[in-house]
């Protein structure tokens, strides 16, 4: 039912036969001399965001119909500024006593018409038979099998919850594998981008299988397939995956090089990019990772380009001398070279683009569930997983919540 249509906004185009259905609900009623009609003012509007994707996105249509003021009806949209703003005026009356012909109303439906083919030039798209020009992003999100004490490295539990906060971002898929390795390789057909949240060094599940499973992440490397890990999953053996892990994602934890103690960083400032968007200062304590072994041995703690890699470091902060100077979770320490550090300021998270376009990240963070509790913890990852998968970031990031009822929910039985 249209109701009153002095303004309606369309949130998704329609065919020209569906188009046809409302247009018969404007009622264009003759009145005067020759078949003159009421003043008239009709207008309509095609609202593109900054970030409007042809082919890709349907913009929002609103259409203003006849009102008696003689002048175009105007709703607010917050959504879109007026300089964001095209506004296609196919015919507007508007002049006091103005009288349209059936020969004038006759050219304003062929204008209306013409601009319909105009705008499939846009992307638009029936909705009722889909289209081919839209895409949704693909994201794998790969849960380590159960590992730790209760309510640490809650690796199913993270991943979806992850994948329920992702559920309403338009135009992306998230798939969840379950307890490791999916004895399934067909889930990673199609990804846009890959996620490994787990345990790692030795008995990371990408290592297994005399490294038939890193020549295969390899090839969806060399696909443009984006690759993360977080916490333990960023941590290899050198010698095992090391090379592999710069290339994918920037840098890994190495034994005895890194450190792993348990700590509250201050994240008080962010880089401009796509994934610090919406995200506020917070501070949290967790077993945040630091000294990582980053490719080209940078110090992480800036943006660099290295070996064709442009390299981004997200959540920076400066632990104190006591922190270095340790317990670490294990081994204890403390590491002299660790020490010799003191003052600099380490990364937790960073993200990196691959000369091919195909993008990385990894986080430190995350052996503590409960974690995910801080919005601003949660929506710097989430956004990540988008954008390592080249989806559209929100302007504010990624809108989610996450109730207690969430926080508990899918985790490990562990004694």
């Amino acid at each position: 039912m249209l109701g009153d249509l002095n303004a309606i906004v369309y949130h998704d185009y329609a065919a020209l036969a569906f188009v046809g259905k409302r247009l018969k609900a404007v009622n264009l009623t003759l009145k005067g001399k020759s078949g003159c009609l009421t003043p008239l003012a009709w207008r309509m509007s095609v609202w593109a965001s900054p970030t409007h994707k042809p082919h890709t996105q349907a913009p929002h249509i609103r259409v203003a119909y006849p009102v008696d003021s003689g002048e175009v009806q105007s709703n607010s949209n917050q959504k879109y500024s007026s300089a964001n703003r095209t506004n296609l005026n196919l015919r507007s009356c508007m002049m006091k006593n103005c009288c349209l012909t059936q020969s004038s109303v006759l050219k304003l439906m062929l204008s209306l018409l013409a601009m319909i083919f105009l705008a499939c030039d846009f992307g638009f798209a029936a909705s009722d038979i889909g289209s081919e020009n839209t895409r949704t992003q693909k994201i794998v999100l790969v849960a380590g099998k159960p590992s730790h004490p209760p309510r640490m490295h809650e690796f199913k539990a993270g991943c979806l919850l992850m994948a329920e906060c992702l559920r309403a971002t338009p135009n992306v898929e998230v798939q969840v594998v379950l307890n490791g390795w999916p004895a399934d390789e067909s889930v990673f057909d199609s990804a846009d981008a890959i996620v490994f949240f787990m345990d790692g060094g030795r008995g990371h599940e990408v290592v297994q299988e005399n490294g038939r499973r890193l020549k295969l992440i390899d090839k969806f490397v060399d696909k443009g397939v984006g690759i993360g890990c977080m916490h333990f999953g960023v941590e290899v053996v050198a010698d095992q995956a090391g090379v592999e892990f710069k290339r994918w994602i920037g840098g890994h934890y190495e034994h005895m090089f890194s450190c792993n103690p348990i700590w509250e960083p201050a994240f008080a400032s962010f880089p401009i990019h796509p994934v610090t968007q919406g995200v506020k200062p917070f501070q949290v304590k967790d077993e945040w990772y630091m000294n990582m072994r980053f490719i080209s041995d940078l110090s992480g703690n800036e943006a660099s380009v290295a070996a064709g890699l442009k390299f981004t470091p997200i959540l920076v902060a400066a632990p104190s001398d006591e922190v270095r100077n340790g317990p670490y979770v294990y081994p204890p320490g403390p590491y002299d070279h660790i020490q010799a550090n003191k003052g600099r300021a380490e990364a937790m998270m960073w993200v990196v683009e691959r000369p091919d376009g195909g993008r990385g990240f990894g986080f430190t963070g995350g052996h503590f569930h409960d974690n995910w509790a801080n919005d601003s913890y949660r929506k710097v990852v989430l956004n990540s997983v988008l954008w390592i998968a080249k989806s559209e970031i929100p302007k504010d990031g990624v809108q989610s919540s996450v109730s207690k009822k969430l926080l508990d929910a899918n985790l490990d039985m562990k004694k």
